[in-house]
């Protein structure tokens, strides 16, 4: 005979719900990161395309790795998140340094890559980001 624990299903929901909060309070870390380190970068660094879109890349990185420090993540898994975020970048600016795609490209397509990327992440590591 099989019994349930019949908090099994509401403890399964809060931590799901904490998952997603990490995610989204991460993503808001990113968000004040690129407001606030932004004016912080000289003006005729940032005009070049490729420096603006690493310049991004590391204020949302520093401001995400942060607030990962404040919830009490480890070292490591700061880092593979701060790789998840930066490596799109940093691998879509060699088609754009050989001419194959605009720097609109680049700027667009990091974002959409890093986005599910950082998840894919949370789910390898799901038992650092489950509760």
């Amino acid at each position: 005979m099989t019994t349930t624990h019949p908090n099994l299903g509401r403890t399964t929901s809060r931590r799901l719900l904490r998952f997603v909060a990490h995610y989204v309070e991460m993503v808001v870390a990113m968000v004040v990161g690129m407001v606030a380190l932004g004016p912080l970068w000289p003006a005729d660094w940032v005009v070049r395309p490729d420096v603006h879109a690493m310049a991004m890349a590391l204020n949302m990185t520093i401001a995400m790795g942060l607030w990962m420090s404040v919830r009490g993540h480890s070292w490591a898994r700061t880092a593979e998140m701060c790789a998840a975020m930066v490596v799109p970048f940093a691998v879509l600016l060699v088609p754009y340094w050989l001419g194959a795609i605009s720097a609109t490209t680049v700027m667009v397509a990091a974002h959409v890559i890093m986005f599910p990327l950082m998840l894919v992440v949370m789910i390898w590591r799901r038992c650092d980001y489950w509760h």
